[in-house]
């Protein structure tokens, strides 16, 4: 299967799972392309100094047509299933439609909860420690037309120190991200890459 992701910031995700498939601890995937909507994040010079295909598509590129020049560059790279990571504009309709039930995402937070429109990084871990929660976490789960309201992969707990700041919360969340984006995909993998068994 190979894997395709669309990346902002520093694509911490994206540069674990691609190292992890370089070094064949993750079996049975393949590299497809890096889409970035702002060549000057990290993720950019990254992948050109590791020799990997990158894009980047934003609305000053395509001003016109952005959904559709995702999906065709992804199509064009032969992607099975799409990983986003740390991506903050919504998946446009050709990639819903083209990728249904390929799209993952990671949200840091244990969906359900504290999920939803602008609801994404520091925003999430505010809204954690505002509600009281002694348990937070991370979900990789698939992506629909609604935020954060697709099937559930895997998720994993973190405890909500009574000191916690947003930072230190944020920072406890973040570091567990990238291995359980491994994790839900070699469960994905495992189950032949079908939702049945989690109804």
């Amino acid at each position: 299967m190979k894997i395709s992701f669309l990346a902002s910031h520093g694509g911490s995700s994206a540069r674990h799972i691609i190292t992890e498939i370089r070094a064949k601890r993750l079996a049975g995937f393949e590299i497809g392309i890096v889409i970035t909507n702002n060549k000057e994040t990290a993720i950019y010079p990254w992948c050109l100094e590791n020799n990997i295909q990158v894009l980047h598509i934003s609305g000053k590129t395509h001003a016109s047509n952005e959904d559709e020049a995702i999906a065709e560059a992804l199509l064009a790279a032969n992607t099975d299933i799409i990983v986003l990571s740390g991506y903050m504009k919504k998946i446009g309709k050709p990639t819903l439609n083209a990728f249904k039930q390929r799209i993952l995402n990671i949200h840091p937070a244990l969906l359900p909860k504290h999920g939803g429109h602008k609801m994404y990084g520091d925003f999430v871990h505010t809204a954690v420690i505002a509600a009281g929660d002694k348990i937070s976490g991370a979900t990789v789960h698939l992506v629909t037309e609604q935020y954060d309201t697709g099937p559930i992969l895997l998720q994993h707990e973190v405890p909500v120190l009574e000191d916690d700041t947003v930072e230190s919360l944020g920072q406890r969340v973040r570091a567990i991200e990238a291995e359980l984006y491994v994790n839900a995909l070699k469960k994905w993998q495992e189950n032949n890459f079908s939702l049945e068994s989690e109804a």
